[in-house]
């Protein structure tokens, strides 16, 4: 059973969050989504890391889901934001909340950028980032490249500025302020990515964790080389790579969004626990009945 939350971003802004688990003695987890997926999309997984011990902490970035205003048009938002603003509250109230116990972190996606944005990244311990990369399209190769070059340089900045926000019946998810959508946009055409944007380095290499990677072979949103690039830029962590392929796992495909699916409960999930926290329970009941939103 999940407890909701608001969370203070450091501005002040109120973010919607929910928490999974007892105060118990296992590690403190914050799950740091993608773009434009709702924190409900890993409610299922959240809620199977609580059963092995774990204090799990999702929360949804200002302008989506729980933490979405009553209207975008007009909402100033950027996707920096979401890290220096947003994340960076979340592991505050997150480190206050654990106490004694280690601080750890998931993050699908943008969610494994955006860790090098928050100031309190450095009191991460362990983190385990999935399909998080480089947007820049530079990374993507023949017809893939030239869809993702439609968007940076068409699609979001276009509909972005007419409409105000990006619809996410796009093919996005859920809809994004025009703010984040333009950012978002201006960093993928950038080969140096959000550090061509102004961004400094600085908050990457605070980093220290031990961190453990993971690129898929059927995931055109991130290619494997475009996620070498950016965990190249986490310094002075300890990276460890793992390129997922479905035959190896025993499933059909895992894509972009796969891995937080129960497909995978069995063939990847039990490798983060024992990762994050080698002494997890072990539990024969499997995960428990949690509704989980899809991303579109």
């Amino acid at each position: 059973m999940a407890t909701p939350l608001r969370i203070s971003a450091t501005d002040g802004y109120a973010l919607g969050a929910r928490k999974y688990g007892e105060q118990g003695a296992g590690p403190y987890v914050v799950i740091g989504g993608a773009t434009a997926v709702k924190q409900a999309y890993y409610a299922r997984f959240a809620a199977w890391l609580s059963l092995r011990g774990f204090t799990v902490l999702t929360f949804d970035y200002r302008g989506v889901g729980e933490s979405r205003p009553a209207k975008l048009r007009g909402f100033d938002a950027r996707m920096r934001d979401w890290g220096q603003r947003d994340l960076e509250g979340v592991l505050h109230f997150a480190q206050e909340d654990a106490g004694a116990r280690p601080l750890h972190y998931v993050g699908h996606s943008v969610g494994g950028q955006l860790l090098g944005l928050a100031e309190s990244a450095g009191h991460v311990q362990k983190a385990v980032t999935v399909a998080s990369q480089s947007g820049y399209w530079g990374h993507w190769r023949g017809a893939s490249a030239l869809h993702k070059a439609a968007v940076w340089y068409g699609l979001l900045p276009v509909v972005g500025t007419a409409l105000g926000y990006v619809p996410g019946q796009l093919g996005l998810g859920e809809d994004l302020p025009k703010g984040v959508a333009l950012e978002w946009a201006r960093w993928c055409r950038r080969p140096d990515y959000l550090f061509g944007d102004g961004l400094p380095a600085t908050g990457f290499e605070r980093v220290g964790a031990e961190l453990l990677s993971f690129s898929i072979e059927d995931d055109d949103y991130a290619p494997r080389q475009a996620v070498d690039w950016l965990h190249g830029r986490y310094v002075n962590a300890r990276v460890e790579r793992v390129h997922l392929t479905p035959r190896q796992r025993g499933v059909k495909a895992i894509g972009h969004f796969g891995f937080f699916r129960s497909a995978l409960q069995d063939a990847v999930w039990p490798e983060v626990a024992s990762f994050l926290w080698p002494r997890a329970r072990t539990v024969s009941t499997g995960a428990p009945a949690v509704p989980v939103a899809s991303p579109a």
